[in-house]
C-alpha cells in the first residue's frame, strides 16, 4: 500500500512576522467555527481515501498551531485515526513558536498525541529577533527547548535563519554554538528568502533593508554545512540537518514526490496525480465547507508525466536524490551533463540514486535547471 502524509493548516497567529507569506490571521472569533469546518472537511476525504493509502505523518502547520487548545488538537488526530488507515507509529508534528507554549501546555500537547515538536526559533540574536518582529527573546527561545525535552518529547527541531541583514559570519557562527549545545535532533537552517507581498520585501524594494549578495549568503551556508557535520548532524536536505534517524518524515514525503492530503485554509493536496488547493482565506474557506459539505476547493491541476518528472527531479535530488528507474529518458539525453556534475564533484552515484554531494547542494537550484531544461 502506498504511502502518503496529512497537513493541517491552523491560520492563526498572534501577529504577522515581517517576512512571513503563509496565510495566518490575527482575529481568534472563527476558531469554534473553524474546527468544526475542519473535521467536516477531514470527514469528507475519509469517506474517498481514508483507507487507500497508508498515512505515516500528520503535520500541523500554520500560522501557529501551539496558540490552540490542545484538545481541539487531539479531537483532530482521533478524528484521523478513527476514519484514516493511520499507522501506529505516525509522526505527529506541531510547529510552535517560543512565547506561546509553557512546560504545562507542551505537557497537555504530548498527551494530546503530538510526539514530534518543530521550534521556530529563527535566531539566538536578541537584535536580529527584534528585526525579524518576533515575540520572544533568546532566553526564551532555550528555555522552550528544554522545557519540551521536560514534557516528554524526545523528537525536536529548530528553525533558525541565516543571512539577515547585517550579519556576519561570526554573529551567524553564535547562533550556530548555540544551537550546538541543546538537546535538539533536528535543526533547518534557511538562507533569508523575499517573498512577495511580504513587509520585509516591501521595505527592501524601498531601500530601508538591505539584503547581502549571493556569494556571502554562499558563505554562510558553507560555513553551516560545516558546522553541523563537525557536530555529528547528517544533511539529508538542501537546508535540513539531523542526528541518524530523526530525519523529518513528513518532509520526506513532499520531497519524495508521495502524495498528501491539505486540511484548512491554503492547504494543498496531491492524490493519484493531482493537485488541488484550498482557499486561501477562513470566511471564504468556512463559507466554502458549509456550503459545499467538506469541500474549500479553490483550483487544482492534473500533473502531465513530463510536469511530473520535473518536480520529481527538482525536489528529489532536494533530499535522497534521484532513483536512475525513474527518470530513464532523460538520464540518456543528459548523460553528457550528468558525467560533467560527477567528475567536477557536484554529483555522486550512490547506488540506483544520483545524489548531491556537499559541493552540490550551494548550486541545487542550478543544477536543477540544467537537467530539466
Amino acid at each position: 500500500m502506498n504511502e502518503a502524509g496529512i497537513y493541517i493548516h491552523i491560520p492563526f497567529c498572534d501577529h504577522k512576522c515581517i517576512y512571513c507569506d503563509f496565510y495566518s490571521i490575527i482575529k481568534f472569533d472563527s476558531v469554534k467555527a473553524f474546527f468544526s469546518s475542519i473535521k467536516e472537511e477531514i470527514m469528507h476525504y475519509s469517506e474517498k481515501f481514508g483507507n487507500e493509502r497508508e498515512y505515516k505523518t500528520i503535520f500541523f502547520g500554520g500560522g501557529t498551531p501551539s496558540l490552540s487548545e490542545p484538545s481541539d488538537l487531539a479531537d483532530l488526530i482521533n478524528l484521523i485515526k478513527q476514519n484514516f488507515n493511520l499507522v501506529p507509529d505516525a509522526e505527529i508534528t506541531m510547529e510552535t513558536n517560543p512565547g506561546t507554549v509553557d512546560l504545562s501546555k507542551l505537557c497537555n500537547f504530548k498527551e494530546a498525541g503530538i510526539n514530534r515538536v518543530s521550534i521556530g526559533i529563527q535566531s539566538f540574536d536578541e537584535a536580529d529577533l527584534k528585526f525579524l518582529t518576533r515575540i520572544h527573546d533568546k532566553n526564551g527561545a532555550i528555555h522552550t527547548v528544554f522545557n519540551a525535552v521536560e514534557a516528554g518529547f524526545e523528537n525536536i527541531s529548530i528553525d533558525l535563519i541565516f543571512n539577515l541583514p547585517g550579519q556576519t559570519p561570526e554573529k551567524w557562527g553564535r547562533n550556530l554554538e548555540i544551537a550546538g549545545t541543546l538537546p535538539v535532533n533536528h535543526i533547518s537552517a534557511y538562507s533569508l528568502i523575499l517573498e512577495r507581498g511580504t513587509i520585509l520585501n516591501k521595505m527592501v524594494l524601498n531601500g530601508e533593508v538591505k539584503i547581502q549578495d549571493e556569494d556571502f549568503d554562499a558563505g554562510l551556508y558553507e560555513q553551516t554545512m560545516q558546522f553541523f557535520r563537525n557536530r555529528g548532524f547528517k544533511q539529508y536536505e538542501v537546508s535540513n540537518y539531523c542526528m541518524p534517524g530523526y530525519e523529518c518524515k513528513h518532509n520526506q514525503i513532499y520531497w519524495d514526490c508521495k502524495e498528501y492530503l491539505g486540511f484548512g485554509p491554503s492547504a494543498h493536496s496531491f492524490y493519484n496525480g493531482k493537485r488541488w488547493w484550498n482557499i486561501s482565506s477562513l470566511s471564504g474557506y468556512l463559507r466554502a465547507i458549509q456550503k459545499n459539505g467538506g469541500i474549500a476547493i479553490a483550483g487544482e491541476e492534473v500533473l502531465t508525466d513530463e510536469q511530473f518528472k520535473e518536480e520529481y527531479i527538482m525536489l528529489a535530488l532536494r533530499s535522497r536524490g534521484i532513483e536512475r528507474s525513474k527518470i530513464e529518458g532523460l538520464i540518456d539525453e543528459k548523460q553528457a551533463l550528468i558525467d560533467r556534475l560527477f567528475n567536477s564533484g557536484h554529483l555522486t552515484p550512490e547506488g540506483e540514486f544520483i545524489k548531491l554531494t556537499e559541493k552540490g547542494f550551494p548550486v541545487c537550484d542550478e543544477i536543477v535547471t540544467e537537467l530539466i531544461s
